[in-house]
């Protein structure tokens, strides 16, 4: 049994589906290849079942990539709010949770729900539950499933990367860049939690404390809250760098990024105190203690030199950590790395290699930073390479 369309997206999520309906209002016959049972399975979980759907600032900034300037044209052709015009004209009820980032307030079923929506009023033909074995490409690719083969003039590959698999993530992708030869970055788990060293495994005994932190790496710079976990760190601050340490290279944490600890330790009216109850004003007691306590920390402030307490200050303010590791792609909220972007034209996300192969969203070498824009990033690619469909 054979099927002849003009645009096959292989992957129904938000790139995929977004491509489509845009591809399928110029008129163009589209169907969505989906591997699992349901379109939108990371969307669903995303935000906590709210979906993050974007940001009101999305720079290129906030991307990572081998070629930092890749992303700035799909970025500008599709912004941030182009989408949230799109969800305003659905009647999606949303709000701004901190930094810009922009959440439902039902549930993140609302954006699967437009999506389809969107879809169905243009005829766009979703298939769930399909296996491909394999895709060729003569005059026109033959994409073969177990249920029939797929004729099609232009193939868009939206199936993501290889980020919580067990929403259904495969390298599935990443397999048919390498086979039609197209340079592949290695990919990473990004925006994933970290694991301690065995020498630092003494912090676990602080695990479930949530502290309000600065976290550094190069350039990068994120505050918001660290989490102490029973294997390492996570929360929003350690998610964001992790996406530039890697999960080996060093980073540094300010554990007072708002306070001036030297204004507090060198206070004339502590010097009677310990520094553990002078701490516990300015960091959660839980912590200042366990600082003092590993440091051996016990005196009263007057009895430690200048040199001493800027030594403290500076321990406090930069605290090298370097990681053992990451959680891996199973708690990564995305896959960095990927297919290169030196393959791709950065208007059409066209292969430059294969005329008509197109990869959009996480598939591609842009990482987005926590806070929407890597679901900027989908929407964006994803009008992109519609555009470009004919």
């Amino acid at each position: 049994m054979e099927q002849s369309v003009d645009v096959c997206i292989i992957g129904g999520g938000a790139a995929g589906l977004f491509c489509a309906f845009h591809a399928a209002r110029k008129g163009l016959s589209v169907i969505v290849l989906e591997h699992t049972d349901s379109v939108g399975k990371k969307i669903r979980i995303s935000g906590g079942g709210r979906c993050n759907f974007t940001n009101y600032t999305v720079k290129p900034e906030h991307y990572i990539s081998e070629n930092p300037h890749f992303h700035k044209s799909a970025l500008a052709r599709y912004t941030s709010h182009d989408f949230i015009s799109l969800v305003q004209s659905h009647h999606i009820p949303y709000h701004e949770k901190t930094l810009g980032q922009l959440f439902c307030d039902n549930s993140s079923k609302d954006i699967i729900a437009m999506l389809l929506h969107e879809c169905s009023t243009v005829g766009v033909e979703i298939q769930t539950g399909v296996s491909i074995s394999s895709i060729e490409k003569n005059e026109y690719f033959h994409i073969h499933t177990h249920t029939r083969d797929v004729i099609s003039r232009t193939v868009v590959i939206a199936c993501g990367g290889t980020a919580i698999p067990a929403m259904g993530a495969s390298d599935f992708g990443l397999r048919i860049a390498r086979q039609f030869g197209l340079k592949i970055i290695a990919p990473y788990p990004a925006l994933v939690p970290l694991l301690w060293r065995s020498e630092d495994k003494h912090w676990s005994e602080l695990a479930g404390l949530s502290v309000y932190v600065e976290t550094s790496a190069s350039s990068a710079h994120f505050k918001e809250n660290m989490l102490f976990t029973h294997k390492g760190l996570s929360g929003p601050a350690i998610l964001q760098i992790s996406s530039y340490c890697k999960g080996k290279h060093p980073f540094f944490v300010n554990l007072s990024p708002n306070h001036d600890l030297a204004e507090s330790l060198f206070n004339p009216q502590h010097r009677d105190q310990s520094l553990s109850t002078v701490l516990s004003f300015i960091l959660p007691q839980r912590l200042a203690k366990n600082i003092c306590a590993l440091n051996n920390y016990q005196k009263p402030l007057k009895q430690y030199s200048k040199n001493e307490i800027e030594h403290i200050i500076s321990q406090l303010t930069h605290w090298e950590i370097t990681p053992n590791g990451t959680e891996g792609f199973a708690k990564a909220e995305v896959m960095g790395g990927g297919v290169s972007t030196d393959e791709l034209s950065s208007k059409t996300m066209e292969s430059k290699k294969v005329k008509g192969l197109y990869f959009i969203g996480e598939v591609v070498d842009v990482t987005g930073w926590l806070g929407g824009y890597n679901f900027q990033w989908a929407w964006s690619s994803a009008y992109a390479a519609s555009e470009a469909l004919v």
